[in-house]
C-alpha cells in the first residue's frame, strides 16, 4: 500500500474497534530495505532435512527446536508460574517490533506466541484472492502488504519458530462490529476464514513472487493449533469450527485469574482481568484495553501522560502476576499489538514486565503451544483441584499437602507419559 493508504487504513481500523472489548492491529507500514530478495538460505532445526511443501512457502524441517517436553507434576509439587506473552496481528513493519520482541524474549529466557495475520502474507495486487465472510471480495480493515513487508514478516516468523516461539493466527481482514464482524460469522464462515488464513501463509511465495526467500521451517497445517479472534468477537462459533479442524486452544475470551479448563474440546486460554491501579475495577491484560481506558479513541493522547499510562499498565500486570505467583499459580495470559499507541508506552510496559517476571524462580514464560502441552500432560484430578482455588488463593495447608495425593499415571501416548 502507499503510505497514505496505510495511514488511512490504520485510522479506520482504530476507530472501528474503539468501542470493542479488545484491540485491533492497524495496517503494516512496510519498510523498504535492500537485500531481502537475496536472503541467505534458511536456518533449520538441527540435524533435520528440509522437505519443501507446496510451492515452497513452508517446509518440514523436523521437530521444533527449544520446545520443552512437558512433565507431570509430582505428588506435592508446587506448580510453576506460567506467563504467556502473545501478539495479535504479528508482522514486521518499519517499527521492527517483531524482531525487537524476539530479542527481548531470547534475552529473558522466554518464548512467545505470535498471532500472524494472513493478509500480511498477501500482496495488495492479489487482494482479490481473499473472500472474507459477509464482506466484499478483496476487502480488509487492516489492508494488505507488499513484497518487502512479506519478506520481512516471513523472516521474523521463521526465526521466531526456530527459537521456540509459536506462530498462531489472527485470521485475515480483522472485521469487528455489528456489520458483518466476526461476531456474526457462522461455523462454516469461520472454517472459510481459517482455511484462507492457512492458505495465504502456505502460498506467500507464489502470491508475492519472492522465490529466493527461504521457506518457513514448519508445516502450517500441523503448526497452527490456536488463535485469537478479532476484537474477541465470535468466540462461540469459532471454537466449534476450530475444534472440528483440530485446534487445541483458543484465547478469545475474558477470564479471571483461575486455572484454565476446556470448552468444546479446546483449552480456554483467554486473557484475564488484573488490577487497574488507581481504579476500583479490573482491567483486561491487553494493551488496547488499557489505552481505551486512558486516552479513549485517541491512539496518541496527551504526551504528558504517556509515562503515567505506561507505568499504570506495567504495574497492573505486575500486580496480577504477583497475585498468581504468591497465590493459586494460575497461568497469566497477556495480549498485545505491535503498535506505538501513546508514544509506544505500552511496548515499554510489556518489555518491563518481561524483564521483571521471566527471570524469577519457578516462572516459565512460554507460548500457548507449550502451555497446552503442559496442561495435556497433567493428571485431570490435579487440574481439577487447582481450578478449585480462587483468584489469588494459595492453599491454606501449603502446596505439599494440597497436592499430596499420588497422581494417576499418564495414559500411554499422552505428552509427559513415562516411557515403557
Amino acid at each position: 500500500m502507499a503510505a497514505n493508504q496505510r495511514i488511512a487504513a490504520s485510522v479506520v481500523a482504530a476507530v472501528a474497534c474503539a468501542s470493542a472489548l479488545a484491540g485491533c492491529a492497524s495496517g503494516s507500514d512496510v519498510p523498504r530495505r535492500e537485500g531481502a530478495h537475496g536472503a541467505p538460505k534458511a536456518a533449520q532445526a538441527p540435524g533435520s532435512a528440509v522437505r519443501l511443501i507446496g510451492d515452497g512457502s513452508t517446509s518440514y524441517t523436523g521437530a521444533q527446536p527449544h520446545l520443552p517436553k512437558p512433565q507431570r507434576l509430582k505428588a506435592g509439587e508446587k506448580p510453576p508460574q506460567f506467563v504467556v506473552f502473545s501478539w495479535d496481528g504479528a508482522g514486521e513493519d518499519s517499527q521492527k517490533l517483531f524482531s525487537h520482541f524476539r530479542k527481548v524474549a531470547k534475552d529473558n529466557h522466554a518464548n512467545m506466541t505470535f498471532f500472524l495475520s494472513g493478509v500480511y502474507m498477501l500482496p495488495e495486487e492479489k487482494r482479490d484472492l481473499y473472500r472474507p465472510p459477509q464482506h466484499a471480495q478483496g476487502s480488509s480493515e487492516i489492508g494488505f502488504n507488499d513484497a518487502q513487508g512479506i519478506a520481512d514478516t516471513a523472516e521474523q516468523a521463521r526465526l521466531a519458530w526456530l527459537e521456540g516461539d509459536e506462530i498462531g493466527t489472527h485470521f485475515n481482514g480483522h472485521f469487528c462490529g455489528p456489520d458483518g464482524g466476526a461476531g456474526q460469522w457462522s461455523v462454516d464462515e469461520w472454517k472459510s476464514e481459517i482455511g484462507q488464513a492457512k492458505q495465504f501463509v502456505k502460498t506467500w511465495k507464489s502470491n508475492s513472487g519472492l522465490k529466493n526467500v527461504p521457506a518457513l521451517p514448519f508445516d502450517y497445517d500441523k503448526e497452527l493449533i490456536g488463535a485469537r479472534t478479532p476484537c474477541l468477537e465470535g468466540q462461540k462459533n469459532f471454537m466449534k469450527a476450530a475444534s472440528q479442524l483440530g485446534f487445541r486452544y483458543d484465547s478469545s475470551g475474558v477470564n479471571n485469574q483461575l486455572w484454565p479448563k476446556k470448552k468444546d474440546g479446546l483449552w480456554d486460554l483467554s486473557m484475564q482481568l488484573v488490577p487497574f491501579p488507581g481504579h476500583t475495577f479490573e482491567q483486561l491484560t491487553m494493551d488496547y484495553n488499557f489505552m481505551v481506558n486512558q486516552s479513549g479513541t485517541q491512539t496518541q493522547g496527551d504526551p504528558d501522560k504517556f509515562d503515567y499510562w505506561g507505568n499504570q499498565m506495567r504495574d497492573g500486570l505486575l500486580q496480577g502476576f504477583n497475585r498468581a505467583y504468591d497465590g493459586n499459580r494460575a497461568p497469566l495470559v497477556i495480549g498485545n499489538h505491535f503498535e506505538s499507541w501513546n508514544g509506544g508506552t505500552y511496548m515499554r510496559a510489556v518489555e518491563d514486565v518481561v524483564k521483571e517476571v521471566c527471570n524469577k524462580p519457578d516462572v516459565r514464560c512460554v507460548s500457548f503451544h507449550q502451555l497446552a502441552d503442559w496442561l495435556d500432560a497433567q493428571d485431570p484430578q490435579t487440574l481439577a483441584r487447582l481450578r478449585g482455588l480462587e483468584v489469588g488463593e494459595a492453599p491454606k495447608q501449603g502446596w505439599a499437602s494440597f497436592l499430596s495425593a499420588r497422581p494417576a499415571p499418564a495414559p500411554k501416548g499422552v505428552p509427559g507419559a513415562p516411557k515403557p
